[in-house]
């Protein structure tokens, strides 16, 4: 059957609508293609489908660059980069309206064009690799499938920074060679380079069990140059669930600059991996805030302190609530590297918040599945008059931002940052009111 390509959803597929007027979801497509699909699964009000042909190629379809990344980790990389931008904007607004029940037309003045990545390549300092055994019982680096368990081997990946982007390959080879039979303990491989310091870490996730330490640190420091060697033994499968974390050799951390401050990071812990859209943000933050100094502003979710470290050195008088104790620790290293000061609090930011009083503003970066509502009911109950909230996940920033609304706050500023070049994923960075 033929359809036309209206526009993208949050996700890889794209979207049409069948004779019958219901919704259709393609993965892969571009706005402005004419397809013949055929269906793979229809419901009451939608069908997925597959392309069969590209009949007339929108004019947006550009080459693929890296064909073996489609279907992992750059399943929008046949969208022209700037028609990519319109749809992210479009993605952002349609939330808005739909979950956040924002008027149509204050949302054309509140949401901003997106923020474009000067680099739509290559701009990773971090990539990770799930492992898996070929067809020979050797060992293979690769990504999983969009919506899958099935792992691509990979042998580059060129939205890896400089550093990085040839590590598939090298790390596969050396790892073959330093581990052998114990390569079937590995479920994980991760690797952080910063263009900037030269710093790289390479992280193996593993099951317990006994490797030849010194003999794999030598083989992957040949291989990709690490500074830092780390295995981080966990259960397969409960990655976040941390035993241990083994310094193999080198500092057992790794080092980024942005903003004029130098971040340490250890394995366990996030940090943004698009080194100079982040940039972009701490400045998008800083202006949502205005004047920060000798003001009492509480960073929830901090992490290793993206935006506390520049808080706390423009003079906030800055609380920092976080409950990862790897975070919290780089974030205590990462203040006193910049001569600066800020309280931190290794806690749950629901059971902190009510024994905050008289705040100036708040910072908050939560995790994907956005705010809980009393998390929502105590920032409104404050007294904060600002309130910067960034987001990785415009369908749950819509439903907080409705959620802060009806307790009295007023969205100023919605402004999208495209973090991730070549996917759908969207960062946004949004100012509210009291």
């Amino acid at each position: 059957m033929i359809v036309d390509v209206e526009k993208m959803s949050y996700g890889p597929d794209a979207i049409a609508h069948l004779e019958s007027g219901k919704v259709v979801f393609i993965p892969f497509g571009v706005p402005g293609d004419r397809l013949d699909i055929e269906l793979t699964e229809e419901k009451p009000r939608m069908a997925r489908g597959r392309i069969k042909e590209i009949i007339t190629p929108s004019e947006m379809r550009i080459p693929l660059r890296a064909p073996d990344l489609l279907e992992s980790l750059a399943p929008w990389e046949a969208i022209d980069y700037s028609c990519s931008l319109e749809q992210k904007r479009m993605i952002v607004r349609d939330a808005l309206l739909r979950v956040g029940h924002l008027d149509a037309s204050r949302i054309e003045e509140v949401v901003t064009p997106v923020v474009a990545c000067e680099q739509s390549w290559g701009y990773r300092n971090k990539l990770e690799f799930a492992c898996m055994q070929n067809a020979k019982g050797k060992l293979d680096l690769g990504f999983h499938r969009y919506g899958s368990t099935c792992v691509e081997p990979v042998s580059t990946c060129p939205l890896g920074n400089d550093l990085i982007k040839e590590s598939p390959k090298k790390l596969t080879g050396a790892l073959r060679y330093a581990l052998g039979d114990a390569a079937s303990d590995l479920f994980r491989v991760g690797v952080r380079g910063s263009t900037i310091t030269r710093s790289l870490e390479v992280a193996l996730w593993t099951v317990p069990g006994k490797i030849e330490r010194a003999f794999v640190a030598k083989a992957l420091k040949d291989a990709v140059g690490a500074s830092s060697l780390v295995r981080i033994i966990a259960k397969k499968g409960s990655e976040r669930r941390v035993k241990k974390l083994e310094v193999l050799s080198g500092s057992g951390l790794w080092k980024e600059r942005i903003a004029g401050c130098t971040f340490k990071v250890s394995a366990p812990s996030f940090f943004q991996v698009n080194t100079a859209q982040a940039e972009k943000m701490v400045e998008l933050v800083m202006e949502g805030l205005g004047e920060v100094d000798g003001k009492l502003i509480a960073d929830l979710y901090c992490g290793v302190g993206t935006f506390s470290v520049p808080l706390a050195k423009r003079g906030a008088d800055l609380l920092c609530i976080e409950l990862a104790g790897s975070s919290t620790a780089n974030l205590a290293e990462n203040l006193a590297s910049a001569g600066a000061q800020a309280d931190i609090i290794c806690d749950d930011v629901e059971r902190v918040l009510p024994e905050l009083r008289d705040l100036d503003a708040i910072v908050v970066d939560p995790p994907r599945a956005g705010l809980a509502k009393p998390v929502i009911e105590r920032i409104a109950a404050s007294g904060a008059q600002r309130l910067v909230y960034v987001s990785c996940d415009p369908q749950t920033l819509a439903r907080d931002i409705a959620h802060f609304e009806s307790r009295g706050a007023q969205l100023e500023r919605c402004t999208p940052v495209d973090m991730f070049p070549q996917t759908y994923h969207i960062e946004c960075v949004c100012e509210l009111s009291f």
